[in-house]
């Protein structure tokens, strides 16, 4: 039952990223992009922690739920309007994962645990937050640091990725320096390591 409970949530949260209107080119096809986030994390979280708890294998999955509807520049587009930004997800993507998870019949203690992950409530202190985070921070590097780092400078470059490792675990650090990057990208990291 728990098992089934469990594939219905994912239909269901892939159902409602696969909504979405912004497309990704990935393997030749074009996939809606949060649902193919969606993908990466699981993907990723299995590869990092299989044995991670059903709350955290919920969490990666719905990570951005419906993120489009709330796009970047409906705040000012300003550190604060994207720290304000930001917050407004965390909330919002916690109350999307909430209607769905109560819609299958999850209990409140799950409800709320996802809810509280999705909100990176105590980072650094709760391994159920951390452990998401590492996930979060290796499917940046995998996935999106190649194109995101053809958009800024090198200094700006150097900045997210110090932020990003800071934000780590040891294993997720050691997960990261496996990673396959490009020669360009090696040289970045190495500069924001040093």
């Amino acid at each position: 039952m728990l098992k089934d409970k469990f594939n219905k949530a994912i239909e269901l949260i892939d159902y409602a990223n696969s909504k979405d209107p912004n497309k990704e080119l990935w393997q030749d096809k074009e996939h809606p992009k949060e649902l193919l986030y969606g993908i990466r994390m699981s993907k990723t979280l299995e590869d990092f922690e299989p044995n991670a708890s059903e709350s955290v294998k919920l969490a990666a999955r719905c990570q951005h739920i419906c993120r489009w509807e709330i796009p970047r520049d409906s705040y000012e587009m300003n550190k604060v309007g994207y720290l304000k930004w930001r917050r407004y997800l965390y909330k919002f993507h916690a109350e999307k994962a909430s209607e769905i998870l109560t819609e299958v019949g999850y209990d409140k203690a799950i409800i709320d645990n996802v809810k509280f992950l999705l909100q990176k409530k105590q980072l650094k202190k709760n391994v159920e937050t951390q452990l998401l985070e590492d996930v979060i921070c290796l499917v940046f590097l995998e996935h999106y640091f190649s194109k995101f780092s053809k958009k800024y400078t090198e200094e700006k470059l150097i900045d997210i990725l110090q932020k990003t490792w800071g934000k780590m675990s040891k294993k997720g650090h050691e997960a990261a320096l496996k990673l396959n990057f490009s020669q360009e990208e090696a040289t970045l990291i190495s500069k924001a390591l040093a």
